[in-house]
């Protein structure tokens, strides 16, 4: 620094750092002589490297440096990184068979190469007698399935086992994320780090995963349930609908509320953002349907998908887009049927089950790459529709009483539904 005449910040480390305060105690004339170095108006190089090179003297440097520093041979480490995965299998906190990937410290998910509709049960995640799962969803990456129960916990599952996941450290100490009261909606980051978990009292939260800190609370975010949540494109903004019949947009950053759609005479079930996140499309109980521009709040469109059903106008249960084209989306409302419609309100294809009564639909689900239509009952029935032939494929019996909802893994052909007898059932194809 010296030699460049940065002769404050010399001065500056001399006198304020650790090290050479304890050179000043232990070593005071060869302080002195620094203290004198940065006192000149001009640098000696030859008496600074004491009659050699700039290089040299470094070179003598990284020598002495080399002497004190161990190595051991690259083989040594990976023995070390085989040894802790061994014991994370032996802990069963990594599938044995599962391969790892390093440098994102995660194990690495298995990937279904073709679409096939679920039909036998894989295994089941039993809840306490007083409580059963509200909402479940599987993380982006396929590593997490996580759900909310009644009694307000957030639990982290491994889904292979059935099993709470005990590597996340806060759940190994029996603590968990929870709201309050009875937790009703979900979704993940797109990364997969974050969290965010609606409530039967109004409130949102936002949890780090991996810590299971809570980042960013909304204690009014509604009046009345939150029905649905989910994170923008950038991650910057949560959406989330509500009993109270509005969809409105949070800042995590500000954690105020930033946007306010309002339209619906009714309760707002579902909101989603379009996958650009230009436009955000929510479904009511007033059996409409409305796209919003996400940016200016103005109502592009409200439609109604066909009345099936013989008694009144069906309530939407949920939308999603079509993975096969971002301008359709999937429509479930409370008949026995099914659409893939427009933006516009045009029905595309209709799926139906032909029981005309006792088995409207409660939930839908889509699969990743759009193939197949799953629909869960309220006669306790899971309906797979292919979206190829458009017909109904295969139906199959998934809970004894009180069917609440379903979801998919991201890249596997696995599903799970859950009631309010208290279980989270997991179906493989």
């Amino acid at each position: 620094m010296v030699e460049l005449r940065e002769v404050d910040t010399a001065r500056a480390v001399l006198r304020q750092t650790p090290v050479f305060n304890r050179m000043k105690q232990e070593e005071p004339d060869r302080f002195l002589k620094l203290e004198h170095l940065c006192g000149r108006t001009y640098f000696d190089t030859k008496e600074v490297w004491a009659g050699t090179s700039k290089e040299k003297r470094r070179a003598q440097i990284a020598h002495s440096l080399s002497q004190e520093v161990s190595t051991v041979p690259p083989q040594r480490l990976m023995a070390l990184i085989g040894q802790a995965l061994k014991w994370q299998q032996h802990q069963g906190l990594l599938p044995p068979g599962t391969a790892f990937d390093l440098f994102r410290g995660t194990a690495q998910g298995t990937r279904d190469e073709v679409e096939r509709y679920p039909s036998q049960l894989d295994r089941t995640i039993k809840f306490g007698k007083k409580s059963h799962p509200e909402c479940a969803v599987f993380s982006p990456d396929g590593q997490m399935l996580v759900t909310g129960s009644a009694d307000g916990f957030i639990e982290v599952w491994d889904f292979i086992t059935g099993k709470l996941k005990k590597d996340l450290q806060y759940q190994a100490d029996e603590q968990f994320m929870m709201h309050d009261e009875a937790v009703l909606a979900l979704s993940f980051s797109k990364d997969s780090e974050l969290l965010v978990s609606g409530s039967q009292d109004g409130k949102i939260k936002v949890w780090k995963v991996r810590t299971g800190q809570c980042l960013r609370k909304y204690e009014r975010a509604h009046t009345q349930g939150v029905t649905a949540v989910g994170f923008s494109k950038d991650g910057t903004h949560v959406l989330s609908s509500s009993y109270d019949g509005l969809v409105r947009v949070h800042g995590i950053k500000s954690g105020k509320m930033l946007k306010e759609l309002r339209g619906h005479t009714s309760y707002v079930n579902d909101a989603i953002y379009s996958p650009d996140g230009s436009q955000i499309v929510s479904a009511s109980s007033d059996a409409s349907v409305r796209v919003w521009d996400s940016k200016t709040c103005d109502c592009l469109t409200s439609f109604r998908p066909p009345q099936t059903s013989t008694s009144g106008e069906a309530s939407v249960n949920a939308v999603h887009f079509y993975p096969q084209n971002p301008d359709q989306i999937i429509v479930c409302n409370r008949s026995s049927t099914v659409f893939i419609m427009t933006l516009h309100g045009h029905v595309v294809k209709s799926f139906q089950s032909g029981k005309r009564e006792g088995g409207d639909f409660l939930a839908c689900w889509v699969s990743p790459r759009g193939e197949w239509i799953y629909c869960l009952g309220e006669d306790s029935i899971l309906y797979s529709f292919s979206t190829a032939t458009g017909k109904l494929e295969n139906l199959m019996q998934v809970a004894d009483k009180g069917p609440i909802g379903l979801c998919q893994h991201p890249h596997r052909n696995l599903v799970a539904t859950y009631a309010d007898e208290g279980s989270l059932k997991l179906w493989k194809a």
